[in-house]
C-alpha cells in the first residue's frame, strides 16, 4: 500500500469520524459509565478486605478513615466515570451545534422555497397555480385510494375530506375546517406557535405521530389552508385539505 493510499485512507476514516461524532461520543460515554460500575463492583470486595485490616488496627472506623483506606481502589472507575460524562456533555454540545445549523439550513431553503412559490403564482397566475395544486391533490388520492384506509369519523359533517399531510381521510366540512382554522390562527396570535396536532384536535382529528414535531410560528404568518375538490376512487366527492406553508419543525422556537 503506497503513501497516497494511506492517507485517502485516514481522509476517509476522518470524515466518518467527524459525521458521526455525536453518535461516538454518546457511545463512548455509555459504555464507559457501563465500564466504571463494573470496576467498580469488582474493586468493592477488595475494598472490604482493606477496611477488614484497618478494623484489625482500630476498632472504630469513621467515614473519613474509611474513605482514606478505600479511595485508591475506585481510582480506575472514578476516571473513567469523570471522562464518560466529558464524552456525554461534548456529545450533547456537538448535537446542539448541529441542530441548530441544521434549523439554519432549513430556515434558508425554506424561505427559497417560499420565495419560489409566490414567484410562480406571479409568473403564471392564481388561477393557473390552484390548477397545478387541484392536479397534485388528484394524483395524492389516487395513489393512496379511499379503500385502503380507515376513515375518521368526526362530529362536524359527512363531507369526505383528505389530509395531505398525514395522508389520511376523514369525515367534516369546509365550514367546520375553516373555524378550526380560524381559531388555530388566533391561538396563535396569542401564544406565537401552534402544533399540527393542536389543529388536528380543533378539527376533532386525532393527534399523529408527527403532529408533535410540525407546526407553524406567528413570524411566518398565519396558517393558510388551501382546498381542492376531486373525486375520490370510490366515486365520492373528497375535499382535499392541504396549506399554502406547510408546518414545519423547529416552529416553537422561530423567535
Amino acid at each position: 500500500m503506497n503513501t497516497k493510499s494511506i492517507q485517502l485512507g485516514i481522509k476517509s476514516l476522518l470524515a466518518v469520524v467527524k459525521k458521526h461524532d455525536a453518535e461516538i461520543l454518546t457511545g463512548l460515554g455509555i459504555a464507559g459509565m457501563i465500564t466504571g460500575t463494573v470496576l467498580a463492583v469488582k474493586a468493592t470486595p477488595k475494598a472490604l478486605e482493606l477496611i477488614e485490616e484497618k478494623k484489625k488496627e482500630e476498632e472504630k472506623l469513621d467515614t473519613v478513615e474509611v474513605v482514606k483506606t478505600v479511595w485508591k481502589c475506585y481510582i480506575p472507575a472514578a476516571l473513567l466515570e469523570t471522562l464518560s460524562v466529558a464524552c456525554l456533555i461534548c456529545a450533547s454540545v456537538t448535537s446542539n451545534k448541529r441542530n441548530a445549523a441544521l434549523a439554519m439550513a432549513y430556515s434558508l431553503s425554506e424561505g427559497a422555497l417560499k420565495e419560489y412559490q409566490d414567484k410562480v403564482v406571479e409568473t403564471i397566475g392564481e388561477k393557473k397555480e390552484q390548477k397545478i395544486r387541484d392536479e397534485i391533490a388528484k394524483d395524492k388520492i389516487t395513489s393512496n385510494p379511499v379503500e385502503n384506509n380507515n376513515v375518521i369519523f368526526t362530529k362536524n359533517g359527512h363531507t369526505l375530506c383528505y389530509d395531505t399531510i398525514c395522508g389520511r381521510y376523514f369525515e367534516s366540512d369546509i365550514e367546520s375546517i375553516r373555524r378550526a382554522e380560524n381559531e388555530a390562527n388566533r391561538w396563535m396570535l396569542e401564544e406565537n406557535y401552534i402544533a399540527l396536532n393542536d389543529l388536528y384536535d380543533l378539527m376533532d382529528l386525532p393527534p399523529s405521530a408527527i403532529g408533535a414535531e410540525l407546526g407553524w410560528n406567528m413570524n411566518d404568518g398565519y396558517i393558510d389552508m388551501v382546498f381542492s375538490t376531486e373525486l375520490a376512487t370510490d366515486g365520492r366527492p373528497c375535499l382535499v385539505v392541504s396549506f399554502r406553508k406547510p408546518p414545519h419543525y423547529y416552529y416553537h422556537s422561530r423567535y
